[in-house]
């Protein structure tokens, strides 16, 4: 399993994504999933997998042979972030029914993607692209996407960020929920990759790997700890009859 998350904001956005793979416990190894795609001040794309690992990596490759090749479409000649999020579900869907027909089953080889940034000239976007190839667009009332493992993380997410975040608040917020999800899901694994792009730049941000031992995350997850403790015991007693 794996767990990704990605987030669309005022000032920009945040990708953030584990890199663990795991086909039981004796068969754990890092593999990264997060990609991009882009030409410095024309266009800016970042994508997140999860799911089959097989049809991930074929996806990826079929869409860097592309652009390779000039094909025409390709992730670098497309007019819009839609047509790109479109582009990737058709490779998804397209991948995992050859493999499916190739194996004779009907299912196992889905993989989910996250595709966000920006084409210059327009808005920035982020897409949740389904294994069958559609997909949806975030919102400012639905500001982030989760792919994998997310039911660990997720709270912290939806308390804590909303469209007006500031990219610092959300790098924050990530850490927390990552940190949580590592510490309930142990298919879901440092390190972390992230990524912080700011709005209108259509420049690729070089990015940044958080090992456990990463001393600003370590920080957050002392300050978390304590202050959910502290939160704790501010609250009410509960009265009487809750011990009855």
């Amino acid at each position: 399993m794996t767990y990704c998350a990605a987030l669309n904001l005022k000032e920009g956005m945040v990708f953030a994504s584990d890199t663990r793979t795991n086909a039981g416990v004796d068969h754990i190894s890092t593999f990264k999933k997060m990609y991009t795609f882009g030409v410095d001040g024309e266009r800016s794309i970042i994508m997140l997998t999860a799911g089959n690992l097989a049809t991930s990596q074929a996806v990826v490759n079929l869409l860097r042979s592309g652009i390779a090749q000039g094909s025409a479409p390709n992730l670098l000649n497309l007019p819009s972030l839609f047509d790109c999020a479109m582009l990737v579900g058709e490779q998804a869907s397209s991948v995992a029914k050859t493999s499916q027909h190739r194996a004779h089953m009907q299912e196992g080889f889905g993989s989910n993607f996250l595709l966000g940034g920006q084409i210059n000239g327009q808005p920035q976007e982020l897409y949740q692209i389904y294994q069958e190839g559609n997909c949806i667009s975030a919102t400012e009332d639905t500001p982030f996407f989760q792919i994998g493992e997310s039911k660990y993380g997720k709270p912290i997410l939806d308390r804590s960020i909303n469209h007006e975040s500031s990219l610092e608040d959300a790098v924050r917020a990530l850490l927390v929920s990552f940190d949580s999800t590592i510490r309930s899901n142990l298919s879901v694994g440092f390190p972390i990759d992230l990524m912080v792009y700011r709005r209108n730049s259509c420049t690729l941000p070089a990015g940044i790997r958080v090992d456990d031992s990463d001393p600003y995350l370590h920080n957050i997850r002392a300050q978390w700890s304590e202050g959910l403790k502290a939160i704790l015991q501010q609250f009410d007693v509960p009265p009487d009859y809750y011990f009855k």
